[in-house]
């Protein structure tokens, strides 16, 4: 059905300029928006929203997610306390994916639908793991963000740290989900990624015209170990297999790259995806754009769904590191856009909106934008949000979804996952 949003403060996302008008969306993954100088210019057969003066923009979008991670939150302290990067990963993370099933993975991405859809993001690139429930679990992710209304690129960890048969299953579930599916090749990161897997990996990007999906450097291990292994770093092995000459790939994190690394990364096709919070929660060091060039992007990494909170932190946080200004923390912020459009991923067309009820105490318009943008924008501003021309949030309630019975279901599966903890 056509939606028609009245008395809407249009914000183009990419010139920042303000139009008072009513806004005619077509649904569907290729739905359109027409500008009408008056409400009654409109077929009949239209459902109304009236915006109410709100402003109205285009929706957010996560650069790099982990929705298996959407049910830690309160859990128990690790068996062991973590003193690096390696542990906290072996004691945290690897320890809680080994113990997700089919319930929990659906119940994680409930979880992380529903809060992506109520803080403005209509589309969402993940990053899954769950050693003991490969086969299928894209699929149950897949239905489950659906369910809530949010367009997603999705992909599973292929990684040798479980051992071969986990690494073929891996392999195996990539290759099921490209058949049918948008996505890419996930994988863990080069430290638990071998040779054999990683050109097993390599053969799927070729045969399915997709891309890596992996974390890079996050924390000099990874170097340390790709040197110790391969006698090169790891965008240098990431390089010779081919994985930075597709603009499919998005390498996260990037934050112990030297400078051949960078110009490798500048000078290729590949994306960088920025996740600050996590970085901070992880004592691992400060993101530095330097000499990466433009394709850098914004992601959560799993610690939250708030996009605006993403983009606001990277740019305090990188205030004594990064070159970044109000202007550059913005155009990361929407690079996933340009991203997604670049490489004809469906989802993220221009019927995907956010309406902020924004009642902020000075004016906001286009030569003060970014100010808000940074310092008063929040998520509790986000009020309706339409994806694929579908309202999916109205009056910041869910609509496709009971949200109290998914929330009994996600805490039901919470407290489940903690007692194998």
């Amino acid at each position: 059905m056509i939606l028609l949003l009245k008395n809407a403060n249009y914000i183009d996302w990419q010139t920042l300029s303000f139009t008072k008008t009513h806004l005619l969306i077509e649904d569907g993954k290729e739905g359109k928006i027409h500008f009408l100088d008056a409400p009654e210019k409109f077929p009949a057969e239209v459902e109304v929203l009236d915006a109410n003066g709100g402003f109205v923009t285009k929706a957010f979008a996560v650069g790099h997610h982990h929705a298996y991670s959407a049910l830690s939150r309160g859990m128990p302290a690790p068996r062991h306390t973590p003193h690096n990067f390696y542990e906290i990963l072996k004691y945290i993370w690897w320890t809680l994916d080994k113990a997700l099933d089919k319930d929990m993975v659906k119940a994680s991405a409930l979880a992380t639908a529903m809060a992506c859809a109520k803080a403005g993001s209509t589309f969402v690139i993940d990053h899954h793991a769950s050693p003991n429930f490969i086969e299928g679990s894209l699929e149950i992710m897949a239905k489950a963000f659906e369910k809530v209304g949010v367009s997603h690129l999705l992909c599973y960890e292929i990684t040798d740290r479980d051992g071969p048969d986990k690494a073929r299953q891996g392999l195996e579930e990539t290759a099921a989900w490209l058949e049918n599916h948008q996505g890419l090749i996930g994988l863990h990161a080069s430290f638990t990624v071998g040779d054999e897997t990683m050109k097993k990996a390599v053969g799927l990007m070729e045969k399915y015209q997709s891309g890596f999906h992996i974390h890079v450097a996050e924390d000099p291990y990874d170097e340390n170990d790709s040197l110790e292994k391969y006698g090169k770093r790891v965008v240098e092995r990431l390089h010779d297999f081919g994985a930075l000459d597709t603009e499919k790939t998005i390498l996260g994190h990037c934050l112990h790259v030297d400078e051949n690394e960078r110009a490798l990364i500048k000078n290729g096709k590949a994306w960088v995806v920025q996740n600050t919070e996590s970085n901070l929660n992880n004592n691992v060091g400060f993101f530095r754009s330097e000499g990466l060039g433009e394709r850098i992007m914004l992601g959560t990494d799993g610690m939250h769904s708030d996009m605006l909170r993403s983009a606001q932190a990277a740019c305090f946080a990188g205030q004594p590191f990064d070159d970044i200004d109000f202007p550059e923390a913005y155009r990361r912020f929407r690079n996933v856009h340009n991203y997604l459009s670049k490489n004809h991923f469906q989802g993220d067309g221009e019927n995907n909106l956010v309406v902020l009820d924004y009642d902020s105490p000075t004016e906001m318009n286009t030569d003060n934008f970014l100010g808000h943008f940074l310092f008063g924008l929040r998520a509790s501003h986000v009020k309706h949000v339409i994806s694929d021309g579908e309202v999916i949030v109205k009056d910041r309630k869910l609509q496709k979804v009971n949200e109290e019975e998914v929330l009994a279901f996600t805490r039901e599966q919470g407290k489940r996952l903690w007692s194998r903890l």
